[in-house]
């Protein structure tokens, strides 16, 4: 029996871009957001939005190269024990991803896939002081439904708002981790269709979708499918940087 009090209720504390092309892959997102790069753990750099860090800037690491990974963001969930959250992750029907290594910061990270493929990382840092520029976490997966078991069941998410979507999607389930921030993702069977590998998908908040869209084109990125107008009122769009790390931009509605 799985249990919220087993591990930490905090949901995503970093996400690293684990690219083909550092240099270049620093230079699109701090053109395309106004983030900044700083000297990072273990001789690499690291984004930051305003003052918060949002994650490292990685060279995607040969063995995942040789494996056929693409270029990627990685979220990383917050728990007190890596270890022993690894290890039920596993008995829920994950896969580890190499050992369990501390970094020269001292931050203790995991790597696995979940049941149903999406690769995740494990970590015992703390959230970044400020507002997170990652406003959205959105699984794509095969099974929502066993896919939200392990993950609610794991790290006490609630599950709040959904909206049917009708075959061969079913349910969007949205959740949050943090109730008083409201929702704060999604989990939906995407997935199901061949076109579509399970994956979490980062979405980051900006100002002006459309202004952010033109500059993205600009600086050699794809719009992938939208802008769109989701249930919420906020827009979204699907994209890829010039590496191909999917990723995802969100401008909140503005209710008076």
């Amino acid at each position: 029996m799985f249990s919220a009090a087993m591990t930490t209720n905090r949901g995503f504390v970093a996400y690293d871009l684990r690219t083909t092309a550092p240099d270049e892959a620093g230079a699109f997102y701090t053109r395309l957001l106004g983030w900044r790069l700083e000297p990072g753990r273990d001789g690499g750099r690291s984004f930051f939005a305003g003052t918060r860090e949002v994650g490292g800037l990685l060279a995607l690491p040969e063995r995942a190269r040789t494996q056929g990974a693409p270029a990627h963001w990685l979220g990383h969930l917050g728990t007190e024990d890596v270890e022993g959250t690894l290890q039920r992750f596993v008995e829920r029907g994950g896969q580890q991803l190499g050992p369990v290594r501390q970094e020269a910061t001292g931050r203790r990270v995991a790597i696995l896939k979940d049941a149903q493929g999406a690769v995740v990382a494990l970590s015992d840092a703390s959230p970044g002081a400020g507002d997170s520029p990652v406003v959205w976490h959105e699984l794509n997966t095969t099974d929502r439904e066993h896919a939200w078991g392990c993950y609610s069941g794991l790290f006490g998410w609630r599950a709040t708002s959904a909206v049917e979507l009708g075959p061969p999607f079913g349910r969007y389930q949205c959740f949050t981790w943090d109730a008083p921030r409201g929702d704060l993702g999604g989990m939906v069977d995407t997935a199901r269709i061949p076109t579509i590998h399970t994956h979490w998908l980062f979405y980051l908040g900006v100002e002006d979708l459309a202004e952010a869209l033109e500059r993205l084109g600009s600086l050699g990125g794809r719009t992938v499918n939208g802008p769109v107008q989701v249930p919420s009122g906020d827009w979204v769009a699907q994209c890829e940087d010039p590496q191909g790390a999917a990723f995802a931009l969100r401008q909140r509605s503005r209710r008076t």
